[in-house]
């Protein structure tokens, strides 16, 4: 039987910290087969004492905590990859709690070499109580709001570009290197990238889920969505070939109300244009917020799941332009420099 190394990157996780170790322990894979690594970012709220108290009431699974000093996600996962024993590592979030049986089926997809990373999808769920949290939870998982990426709306088994953690061989790193620390974000996403352009193949399984739990607010949706949109600017410049249809529509509807917006101050066509934009953008959302309202039975995902879509759209859209602009002003400074 293979052993197992669980690496966890966490930064003031105390609220779900636990319940990860506790689903961690109550998975049908052998314990005396796993590990827990923790990749603690300097945590400066409780953290730290709910993993000693797990593992003060749960002493047969192995659980290490280890210092991550700069903080950053992709730091904490290769600082878990060098101290990891197993023989395959699988990456969680300390935001997720796996199903029981989680552990065993990446264990079996590794084996019947259906990838070289295999991952599967998340059931998302509220990280806290009222309507705005709910309703964050439900645009996170609808395609107006994350386009077709199958960990998060589904479908059957297949390869794909990229899924949410993973679960892969050790000796991967030998071949194509640990995670990019100069990514704040997307790491896991470059990282199958490589995967992809060595030959190598990234399976989705429906059987494999976690539940992800879900930005709580507005404001934390917001600059969660960001840092995708700004980070994701720096992966594709490595990799442009990356880029899917789902993650180009924000900036260039951010783009299109920005350009409209001005053409309309000189050209009276171009109110009408934007108009049309905005109002049926208006209504797509509006009829997301019904679908979702009906299906659940809720009254408040009418207004709630539009104003979250919204939230996602923008935050992506203007950190995508906002990140190209620095990155093309950068590259004429250097230009300059070098011909200096």
């Amino acid at each position: 039987m293979k052993t197992v190394s669980i690496v966890v990157p966490c930064y003031n996780e105390e609220k779900t910290i636990f319940t990860l170790l506790e689903a961690i322990f109550g998975q049908t894979y052998p314990k005396e087969f796993m590990e827990v690594i923790i990749a603690d970012g300097m945590s400066t709220d409780s953290t730290l004492k709910q993993i000693a108290k797990f593992a003060e009431l749960h002493k047969s699974l192995s659980v290490r905590v280890i210092e991550n000093p700069k903080r950053i996600i992709p730091a904490g996962l290769n600082l878990g990859l060098e101290n990891a024993k197993g023989e395959i590592i699988i990456r969680m979030d300390a935001h997720s709690k796996p199903k029981a049986d989680y552990v065993e089926l990446c264990v079996k997809d590794l084996e019947n070499s259906k990838g070289n990373n295999v991952g599967g999808i998340w059931e998302i769920q509220a990280g806290g109580e009222g309507w705005i949290a709910q309703s964050i939870a439900m645009a996170a998982s609808h395609p107006i709001g994350v386009g077709g990426a199958r960990y998060r709306v589904g479908g059957e088994a297949q390869y794909v570009d990229t899924v949410p953690f993973g679960a892969f061989y050790k000796n991967l790193i030998e071949e194509i290197g640990g995670f990019d620390e100069t990514l704040l974000t997307n790491e896991d996403y470059e990282f199958n990238t490589r995967i992809r352009k060595s030959g190598g193949k990234i399976w989705f399984d429906p059987n494999i889920v976690s539940t992800y739990f879900a930005r709580t607010t507005l404001r934390d949706l917001a600059a969660q969505y960001w840092r995708y949109g700004f980070w994701k600017v720096k992966m594709l410049q490595r990799y442009p070939e990356s880029l899917k249809w789902r993650q180009g529509l924000p900036p260039i509807f951010v783009l299109t109300l920005l350009m409209l917006t001005i053409l309309s101050l000189f050209i009276p066509i171009f109110r009408f244009v934007l108009l049309v934009e905005v109002m049926l953008y208006l209504v797509v959302l509006f009829l997301a917020g019904v679908q979702v309202a009906l299906r659940e039975r809720k009254l408040h995902y009418v207004i709630g799941v539009p104003l979250a879509i919204a939230t996602m759209h923008f935050s992506w859209g203007v950190a995508f332009l906002w990140s190209w602009i620095d990155s093309a002003l950068k590259k004429k400074r250097n230009k300059k420099e070098m011909d200096i």
